[in-house]
C-alpha cells in the first residue's frame, strides 16, 4: 500500500494587523459554554495558539462528582489537543487565560452565582454558546431544558452584559432534517416554545413520551426538535447585539489543526473505526452510494471565530446597528461531496498497514446496505463472537462489554436509520462568499473553505488519529502490531476454512447428498452467505 498521511504545512508567521480574526479578537474576553466538548476544547486550544493577544476566556463549567471545577480545569489543560501548544507553552499559559465559571446550562441564571454573573456582565465582550445535549435518545424534558432553555438563559445573560459585540450559536445541520435540501436561513419554529415548555413542566414522563411524537411532527427526534427551537431564541436578541449561527453537519476529526486525524469524538465514522480497527465491529448499516456530510472540527472551530468577526463587521458598517440574524452552514455535501463509495477498499487496507496492537480479531469492515440484512449478519458477525470474547474476558478477569455495545447498536438501529440512509443537501453559498472575502492571513489561518479537502488523505489521517487518541496506541508500537495483524489473519484464514468445512459437511448431512454434490452447493452458500 502507498497511501501516506497527508502532509500538513505548518502556516507562515502571520502579522497581526493582516488578520481580520485576530485583530477584531485581540483583547476581548469570551465567554464559552460548552468548554469541555469536541468542539469545546478544540476552540480553546485554538484562540490560544492563534489569538495570543485575546484577553480571558471565560469557560461555563458544570462540578461533577468529586471533581471540582478546579480539577475539571486541570483535566482540561491534560487534554490531548493541547499536545501540540504544549511543546512550545506550559499547562499555566492555557490556565493563565481562563477563568472557569461554576455554572450549568440547564440550571436557572446558568446556575452562575452573583459574584461570577456580574463579573461576565462587566467584562465580556465575545459569546460562544455551544453547550447541548447531543443524544438522540433524550427526552422532550431533557432536551427542552438543555437545548431550547439553556438557550434562552445564555441569550438572557447576552442581553446583560455591558460590552457584547457578537455572539455566536453553535446549532446543527440537521435540525431542519425534515427537508433533504436546506438553505443558509431562519425556517419557521416547528412549534410554539411556550407551549412546548409548558407540556415539559405539567406533564408526567409517561403522559409526555406518549404526546411525544405528536409534538415532534416531522422531526426525527427531541434533539433536531428542541435546537430548531433554540435558534429562534437567538434571533429574538439578533436585533439588539450581532448574532451569528454556524450549523455544522457531522463533525470529524481535524483536516490540518491542531495535528491531522486529531479526535477525541466517538461519533460518527470516528467510532466505527475505532471498533473496526478492533475487529469487533465487522458489519455497518450503510449505503456507500449516499452523500454523508462531515465536516472536520478545525473548520467548524475556524467558522465560529469566523463568524464572530463577521457580524460585528456587518454592525460597524451598519453605523453600529446589529443586522439580522445571520446563518451558516459548515456542511461539505453540495460542495466537497463525499461518498464512502470511494473509499470502500481503501478502508480495510487502511487499518492493516495502520493496526492495532490490542486487536482482538483481523480487522475486516463491510458496508451492508440493508437494515434487515445488517441484522442478520450482527447475528454471525457480532453477537456471537461477542457472546464468546465476553466469556474469555470474564473469565480472565476483565469486564465484558462486546455484547452490551452491540445489543445498544442493535436497539438504536430504528431511530438512526433515517440518518444512515437520508442523503441531505446543504447550501452554503453564504459561508463560501465569506470565505471568498476573508483576507489571505485569514484564508490560511482561519480556513473556512474546504476546496483543497481530499477526502482519501483526511480519512487516513482520521484513522490514524482514531488509532492514537481513542484506541491509545502510539506510533512505536505499530511494527508489534503488524506483526500481531499477520497472526490474527492467520486465524482469521483458519477459522474461515474451518467454518466452511462444517457447512459442507452439514450440507452432506442435512441434504443426505454425497460429498461431492455438497462441495458443489457450498459456492451457493458462500454467495448467499457473502450478502451478510
Amino acid at each position: 500500500m502507498t497511501n501516506k498521511p497527508q502532509q500538513i504545512h505548518k502556516p507562515n508567521k502571520i502579522q497581526f494587523l493582516k488578520s481580520a480574526v485576530e485583530s477584531f479578537y485581540a483583547g476581548k474576553n469570551i465567554f464559552i459554554t460548552g468548554a469541555t466538548g469536541f468542539v469545546g476544547v478544540c476552540l480553546i486550544e485554538k484562540i490560544l495558539r492563534d489569538i495570543p493577544n485575546v484577553g480571558k476566556l471565560y469557560l461555563l463549567m458544570r462540578p461533577k462528582k468529586q471533581k471540582s471545577i478546579e480539577d475539571r480545569l486541570q483535566d482540561l489543560t491534560k487534554n490531548s489537543v493541547f499536545e501540540k501548544y504544549l511543546e512550545t507553552h506550559s499547562a499555566q499559559d492555557i490556565l493563565s487565560k481562563i477563568v472557569p465559571i461554576g455554572g450549568d446550562v440547564g440550571a436557572d441564571n446558568l446556575g452562575i452565582n452573583d459574584k461570577d454573573r456580574q463579573t461576565l456582565i462587566d467584562n465580556v465582550n465575545v459569546v460562544f454558546h455551544s453547550a447541548a445535549t447531543l443524544d438522540f435518545f433524550d427526552g422532550l424534558r431533557e432536551t427542552t431544558n438543555i437545548n431550547l432553555l439553556g438557550t434562552r438563559r445564555v441569550m438572557e445573560l447576552c442581553k446583560q452584559l455591558k460590552h457584547c459585540e457578537a455572539v455566536v450559536h453553535v446549532s446543527s445541520a440537521y435540525v431542519n432534517s425534515y427537508l433533504l435540501e436546506v438553505s443558509e436561513k431562519l425556517y419557521p419554529s416547528p412549534d410554539d416554545a411556550e407551549r412546548v415548555i409548558e407540556l415539559t413542566k405539567t406533564l408526567k414522563d409517561d403522559a409526555l413520551k406518549e404526546l411525544e411524537p405528536t409534538i415532534l411532527k416531522e422531526h426525527p427526534n427531541t434533539y433536531t426538535f428542541t435546537k430548531h427551537l433554540a435558534e429562534h431564541e437567538v434571533n429574538k436578541c439578533a436585533g439588539v447585539i450581532p448574532c451569528g449561527i454556524v450549523r455544522p453537519s457531522m463533525i470529524t476529526a481535524a483536516w490540518k489543526q491542531p495535528v491531522p486525524g486529531w479526535t477525541i469524538s466517538k461519533n460518527g465514522p470516528q467510532g466505527f473505526f475505532m471498533g473496526a480497527s478492533k475487529g469487533v465491529i465487522r458489519r455497518l448499516p450503510l449505503d456507500p452510494s449516499v452523500i454523508m456530510d462531515y465536516i472536520p472540527v478545525d473548520v467548524v472551530v475556524n467558522q465560529i471565530l469566523v463568524t464572530g468577526e463577521h457580524v460585528n463587521s456587518l454592525m460597524k458598517r451598519n453605523g453600529n446597528k446589529p443586522d439580522e440574524l445571520k446563518v451558516f452552514h459548515a456542511t461539505s455535501s453540495t460542495y466537497r461531496p463525499f461518498r464512502f463509495e470511494t473509499l470502500t477498499n481503501q478502508i480495510n487496507g487502511y487499518m492493516h498497514e495502520y493496526p492495532l496492537k490490542s486487536a482482538v480479531w483481523y480487522p475486516h469492515l463491510k458496508f451492508v446496505k440493508s437494515l434487515l440484512l445488517f441484522r442478520f449478519g450482527a447475528i454471525f458477525f457480532h453477537f456471537l463472537p461477542g457472546y464468546i470474547l465476553d466469556f474469555v474476558t470474564k473469565v480472565s478477569g476483565g469486564r465484558p462489554i462486546l455484547v452490551r455495545l452491540h445489543t445498544n447498536v442493535w436497539n438504536s438501529l430504528n431511530k438512526l436509520e433515517k440518518f444512515i440512509f437520508t442523503e441531505w443537501k446543504y447550501d452554503n453559498t453564504k459561508t463560501l462568499q465569506v470565505a471568498k472575502n476573508q483576507l489571505d492571513a485569514d484564508k490560511e489561518n482561519f480556513y473556512i473553505d474546504i476546496a483543497e479537502l481530499k477526502w482519501e488523505d483526511y480519512f487516513l489521517n482520521m484513522l490514524l488519529g482514531v488509532r492514537q487518541y481513542l484506541n491509545y496506541e502510539k506510533p512505536k508500537n505499530l511494527e508489534t502490531a503488524r506483526s500481531k495483524d499477520r497472526l490474527l489473519l492467520g486465524f482469521h484464514v483458519a477459522l474461515q476454512l474451518g467454518f466452511y468445512y462444517l457447512v459442507w459437511k452439514l450440507l452432506m448431512v442435512l441434504l443426505g447428498v454425497s460429498s461431492a454434490k455438497a462441495a458443489l452447493i457450498l459456492p451457493i452458500f458462500y454467495y448467499l452467505f457473502g450478502y451478510l
